[in-house]
């Protein structure tokens, strides 16, 4: 059923949703880092001002990796180079998205992706080709599993090998994992040998699964970034991070009587299901084209769903087969998380290709609404060199104690932080491994924040050269 822009005009009016609508819908502003804010805070100025969420200033660490607050600790897990997978190769570079299942016995079961774009040779620490696990054999991404066990031993081995730009992803509600290409070469371009630009499943529990791996096509070749599933109505939501034009947001709708499930995305042909992009209205029925539009938190959309002519792109990138004025774009669609019955969606920044821009949005699709509402805005930070200000979300997560958590991929110091559901932000975590040089330091974003099944442990990584940590510490319920 389409929503029209009628429709969304006499649903807005009878429930005051409006475009400048702000601070009825829960939203999860950033208080220092609201649009045309210019100032920037302390992590003690910011707990005082906020009435005292978060856990306090971040400490500096000793051993230059990780700056947390008092009572905090950090435990590295892997690190490329130096830890080891199952079969002795070492641990693959840039750790990008993650999640994390329960496995047998007690163990923690994450599933790493690890973004290597190009042809193996171009990295020190490719994804190994391990037998029965290779797509394309001259790519460089994939996955690796990492166990931990109760008592702390870390194990990992390979799930997925020979894919490209493994970037985000996201979890399935039947304990699987969906990995993302960010890349959408032709066989025969930049080395590779099979078409790129897909989503692969991988299953952390049976490596049987794993075999002979399959992209599922009829999710969309272009260059993905993450992707949620609605246990309920069973569609997908996927990101773009693309430009020029901008990327696009995705739903895909399975075919009728299709019944999700471990194994189940096998069986359907690549072209099963309906994939489409969103055309969005504000309160008064007028087309959005760009949701950098938006500069008030707040800010509701209406979302119709418009059918993607080739999801393949076989002639034309999908995000070009549509017209000016058909359907609505935005810049850097980065992670999500399904939550709250509906999905977080990141756009990590906006510039001049851009009608406004921003230092991050987070918005949540609401599907029984239809309605796309803002929830972070972060304005554009005027240093980003100086610790305080926030610029850059994109993996995200849904805290078990209340907000979001979000890993920082902006300009200069790198964060992991929080968002209250009220606008109030709070430093967890700041990068300290410089990468750089003492004259000119360089810090790698965060990526794959999510929290441990038991909500007891945070993990993240630091992407370059590729560690992931586990974050444990006196977690407690945030103010609103």
């Amino acid at each position: 059923m389409s929503l029209t822009r009628r429709d969304f005009a006499r649903q807005s009016a009878l429930t005051g949703a409006g475009v400048a609508l702000a601070g009825s819908v829960g939203a999860l502003a950033t208080a220092p880092n609201a649009l045309a804010s210019t100032e920037t805070e302390s992590a003690q100025e910011a707990a005082d001002l906020h009435g005292g969420v978060g856990y306090g200033p971040l400490i500096p660490d000793p051993k230059g990796v990780l700056a947390l607050p008092a009572g905090f600790t950090y435990r590295i897990l892997t690190h490329s180079g130096k830890t080891r997978l199952e079969s002795g190769e070492f641990t693959p570079s840039n750790h990008d998205g993650t999640a994390t299942f329960a496995g047998p016995r007690g163990t923690t079961l994450l599933v790493n992706n690890h973004e290597l774009k190009g042809p193996r040779a171009n990295w020190d620490h490719p994804v190994p080709l391990t037998e029965g696990l290779v797509y394309d054999p001259a790519a460089a991404g994939g996955c690796t599993v990492v166990e931990v066990r109760p008592g702390g031993h870390v194990a990992e081995w390979v799930g997925i090998a020979g894919t490209s730009t493994n970037c985000a992803g996201g979890s399935t509600p039947w304990g699987t994992w969906l990995t993302c290409e960010e890349n959408s070469d032709r066989a025969g371009t930049n080395g590779m040998t099979k078409d790129h630009g897909y989503v692969f499943e991988v299953d952390p529990i049976d490596r049987r699964a794993n075999k002979n791996p399959k992209p599922l096509k009829f999710f969309g070749r272009y260059d993905h970034e993450a992707v949620v599933i609605d246990p309920r109505r069973g569609h997908a939501y996927l990101t773009e991070d693309a430009a020029s034009p901008n990327g696009l947001l995705f739903r895909w709708t399975p075919p009728r009587g299709f019944e999700h499930g471990r194994g189940r995305f096998r069986t359907l042909a690549d072209d099963a299901g309906v994939l489409q992009a969103p055309r969005c209205y504000d309160s008064g029925g007028k087309f959005v084209d760009d949701l950098s539009r938006a500069t008030r938190i707040g800010t509701v959309y209406g979302v119709d769903w418009i059918d993607v002519p080739d999801r393949d792109g076989k002639t034309v990138d999908v995000r070009e087969q549509f017209a000016a004025g058909e359907i609505t774009r935005a810049r850097k669609l980065e992670g999500m998380w399904w939550a709250d019955g509906g999905a977080y969606v990141v756009s990590s920044y906006a510039r001049a290709e851009s009608p406004v821009q921003h230092d991050g949005q987070v918005w949540f699709y609401d599907p029984k609404r239809r309605t796309l509402t803002l929830k972070v805005l972060l304005g554009v930070n005027p240093d980003p060199s100086v610790d305080g200000a926030l610029d850059g979300p994109d993996n995200i997560t849904v805290s078990p104690y209340g907000g979001l958590v979000i890993a920082e991929d902006g300009e200069g110091v790198q964060h992991l932080f929080g968002a209250t559901d009220r606008g109030r932000t709070y430093p967890i975590a700041r990068n300290e491994l410089n990468i750089g040089t003492e004259e000119e330091p360089e810090y790698s974003e965060f990526t794959g924040v999510t929290f441990s099944p038991d909500g007891k442990t945070l993990f993240a990584n630091i992407q370059t050269p590729g560690i992931m940590l586990a974050i444990t510490g006196p977690w407690k319920r945030q103010k609103r």
